[in-house]
């Protein structure tokens, strides 16, 4: 389910290079991160480590049945959801990848736990354009969860200040960077019937 990770001296000569590699051994060893994404900071842990799923839940107070999106560096960090689908689905979401774009795909094999997926039975997943972003998921070697930085109710942040005024414990790393620039969440459209969700 992972890709293969750029070697560290490879990833120490990209720019933010050393914060991602530091952030991906906390994410690695069960960590949550804090880092910007295109509109808005993101918490993030890996989607199949349990206990780092349910601190992002718990710091959130967000109900588990909302579930969470995933987010990844290209479309072959998410081969594992696409090989057991038909094509021409893989060729729709290559037309909105990659950017500010999250689609509903079919998880047919159940391989996303369903605490990510909460009740409902596809997975939300993105495509990311944010070069940090991108980089983050390649040094961890695969999709990270990515959902908004605020505890339920309040407007998700868009400082860094902000990430450490909502979360002054708990959170394992706060990735230095900038957001993307969009004013706007992504958009979710359901791969299968094109609706547009948001």
């Amino acid at each position: 389910m992972t890709q293969v990770r750029p070697s560290v001296s490879e990833l120490l000569q990209q720019p933010g290079g050393w914060h991602c590699h530091r952030a991906s051994q906390i994410v690695s060893a069960g960590g949550v991160i804090a880092y910007p994404t295109e509109a808005v900071w993101g918490l993030g842990c890996n989607p199949w480590d349990q206990e780092a799923v349910e601190r992002i839940y718990d710091l959130k107070v967000r109900p588990m049945r909302k579930g969470l999106i995933l987010v990844a560096a290209d479309i072959q960090q998410l081969d594992f959801l696409f090989s057991v689908l038909p094509g021409a689905l893989r060729t729709k979401a290559q037309a909105h990848w990659p950017g500010p774009v999250t689609l509903l795909v079919p998880d047919p094999e159940g391989q996303i736990p369903q605490r990510v997926k909460g009740e409902n039975s596809t997975i939300a997943v993105r495509v990311s354009a944010h070069p940090l972003v991108r980089r983050l998921c390649q040094a961890v070697g695969g999709p990270l969860v990515s959902t908004s930085c605020n505890p339920a109710g309040h407007e998700p942040a868009r400082q860094a200040w902000q990430v450490r005024k909502y979360f002054p414990a708990g959170l394992d790393m706060v990735v230095p960077g900038r957001l993307g620039g969009l004013r706007q969440p992504s958009q979710i459209i359901d791969l299968e019937t094109g609706r547009r969700l948001r």
